[in-house]
């Protein structure tokens, strides 16, 4: 299993609109392609900004990469969303997962 991480960071005043677009964008489409797992979206105040990050879990590195394309470590943020960013992560982190949630190894 891969996990797929990225952190985007929005003013206290814009958070709540961003979790909005997130959840509207990401969660209906996503479920429906192939190898994707699953996903965790955390949020956290952080100074004068609101950190979110994001962790999508797929099958294996071929179906990210399916979804993704074959530059696949570049984060994927559209418009609508990027109006809500003060900055993030240009670049998605990819990590083989070795625990499951529930404290079994893999």
């Amino acid at each position: 299993m891969i996990a797929r991480t990225w952190h985007g960071y929005t003013t206290p005043s814009d958070a709540d609109a961003y979790e909005t677009t997130l959840r509207a964008e990401i969660l209906p489409g996503i479920k429906e392609v192939p190898g994707y797992l699953g996903c965790y979206i955390l949020r956290r105040p952080s100074g004068d900004e609101v950190e979110f990050v994001t962790m999508l879990l797929w099958e294996s590195l071929g179906a990210l990469q399916a979804f993704a394309g074959s530059n696949y470590e570049r984060a994927i943020v559209p418009a609508e969303r990027s109006r809500f960013l003060l900055h993030y992560d240009e670049r998605s982190a990819h990590y083989q997962v070795v625990v499951q949630p529930t404290c079994e190894p893999v």
